[in-house]
């Protein structure tokens, strides 16, 4: 097993076993020894990864373990932890039957994690349709984390998504949301929140010790001084007001499409966008493989590939891994800002 750089390994989620979630974990499993990975124990159904590895041709062998402790004695065998709920192995074929399986993965990763046996979580992809098939009663898998964070560490949170990459850091204050409910639901409050979480984030998980974000402006040109609508002024402008009171380098609202080439990235540490696609369009523009959805607000680290499970390619071999090896090395860097931060 690779020489590990934190006190506990990181636990790797199955995602969708009918996706590409199996295929990227034996990818970058198999190229091991040349990514120099932190110690990683797979939560997983051993007999799929057996029977998806022969699919694929990848030769990687695997060591079923019944406690996570034991991943230190695995040599260059994959460590998993083998679910108790059953999975039917058909990449390409996604069934609402393997939805106990799929939450038991994520369950027992927050578990592990808060229990201090995991250092933090990488989650492989999941769909949501086949989880609401099944009675799944969260919007997603952030806010599935949330709930789990409330109850295995006994605290109110509130996630905030961030996409990492090697060129940007974005964060969108709305999320999955229509286009025209976004200036409804934008307020100065939402703002202000998402960014002091960015930015007390960046500190602990990032090493950053005096966060500069930009904030941009929901309108065209930041609304043309009201011209092109009131939002900029009316809520973003107050909410960069009261950032700069609390003390947090933010500036803005500044004009979108003048905000992400390389003279404007290289002064400041995140971008704070106001809706999905404002954040998530240039951040896959500037790093599509290896750009990493990490949530920030969480008691606990966790990242994951910035794409789905591609069905329509699970089990071909043709899935690339380059987003989860940079989630994974992510976390490692996470863990260890986080263990300097706390020294």
């Amino acid at each position: 097993m690779p020489q590990t750089r934190n006190a506990a390994p990181l636990v790797l989620t199955m995602g969708d076993p009918a996706g590409i979630g199996p295929d990227i974990t034996l990818n970058m499993w198999g190229r091991r020894k040349t990514l120099d990975l932190p110690s990683l124990v797979a939560i997983a159904c051993p007999a799929m990864l057996v029977q998806r590895a022969e699919t694929l041709g990848i030769d990687v062998s695997l060591a079923e373990i019944g406690d996570i402790s034991e991943a230190w004695s695995c040599g260059d065998a994959l460590p998993v932890l083998a679910l108790d709920n059953p999975v039917l192995a058909r990449p390409g074929t996604p069934a609402s039957e393997n939805a106990p399986a799929i939450i038991e993965s994520i369950e027992r990763a927050v578990s592990l994690t808060a229990a201090g046996k995991a250092g933090a979580i990488v989650t492989n992809p999941i769909a949501k349709s086949v989880l609401y098939a099944a009675g799944f009663s969260f919007p997603g898998h952030t806010e599935f984390l949330a709930e789990l964070a409330q109850r295995h560490f006994k605290m109110q949170c509130r996630p905030v998504m961030m996409l990492a990459g090697p060129k940007l850091k974005a964060v969108p204050v709305t999320v999955h949301i229509p286009l025209h409910s976004v200036p409804g639901t934008l307020s100065t409050e939402l703002i202000v929140e998402t960014a002091m979480i960015t930015a007390s984030d960046l500190k602990a998980r990032f090493g950053i010790a005096e966060p500069a974000l930009a904030v941009a402006g929901l309108n065209p040109h930041a609304g043309e001084d009201g011209a092109l609508g009131s939002e900029d002024g009316d809520i973003v402008r107050p909410a960069v007001s009261k950032l700069k009171a609390a003390g947090i380098n933010a500036f803005g609202p500044l004009p979108a499409d003048t905000m992400f080439h390389d003279a404007a990235r290289s002064g400041y540490d995140a971008a704070i966008c106001m809706y999905h696609d404002q954040a998530l369009i240039p951040a896959k523009v500037l790093g599509f493989d290896d750009t990493v959805n990490t949530t920030l607000g969480l008691p606990f680290i966790r990242t994951s590939p910035d794409h789905g499970t591609a069905f329509d390619i699970a089990g071909t071999g043709t899935a690339r891994p380059d987003s989860l090896i940079a989630a994974v090395r992510l976390a490692d860097t996470m863990v260890m800002a986080r263990t300097r931060e706390n020294c």
